[in-house]
């Protein structure tokens, strides 16, 4: 397994990761964070290009589900609108909320992919449930805790600098 704290690829957003380039990995599973990885913590309205782009996995035949750490009852909403599947109270980093999602669609890890904006929950839960991880850009650090956070991830955003997703369609 590789160190536990570093993605197996970057991207600057979602939409930076495209079906092909998954397709061509194996996956056919895509596990996403909800806040601030696919909207910001204050709304659950997505912008235009994240809608396409979660359109386009569907449609791609991609099974879609958000695996989130919330209690809060705005990602049901949110997966509801989109009929999107999801799995609250997930307890990222630990691995509960990510094998009950690989279980659900009995999907072996190396054919899942989990993308988030969190090294410490969703890069290390990803990693130690043996499934591929995406590091995203958050949409918005609004608070001095989400800051801090950051600055705490550097060494190991840093170590991932090369991982960057880069596919051309040919």
């Amino acid at each position: 397994m590789p160190f536990p704290l570093v993605p197996t690829w970057r991207a600057e957003d979602v939409n930076g990761i495209p079906a092909d380039f998954l397709r061509e990995q194996g996956i056919q599973l895509v596990m996403l964070d909800f806040d601030n990885t696919l909207v910001p913590y204050t709304t659950d309205v997505p912008t235009a290009e994240v809608k396409s782009w979660l359109g386009g996995l569907k449609q791609a035949g991609f099974i879609v589900c958000i695996v989130s750490n919330s209690h809060n009852s705005r990602v049901p909403e949110f997966c509801k609108k989109y009929a999107l599947d999801c799995i609250t109270h997930a307890r990222k980093p630990f691995t509960k909320g990510i094998r009950q999602c690989l279980a659900r669609y009995d999907i072996a890890p190396r054919q899942a992919i989990l993308v988030g904006d969190q090294i410490y929950t969703d890069t290390l839960g990803g990693n130690c449930a043996g499934v591929r991880t995406v590091l995203v850009r958050s949409i918005h650090n609004h608070t001095v805790w989400l800051k801090l956070r950051h600055i705490a991830e550097k060494p190991f955003i840093y170590a991932a600098r090369k991982r960057r997703i880069s596919y051309e369609e040919s």
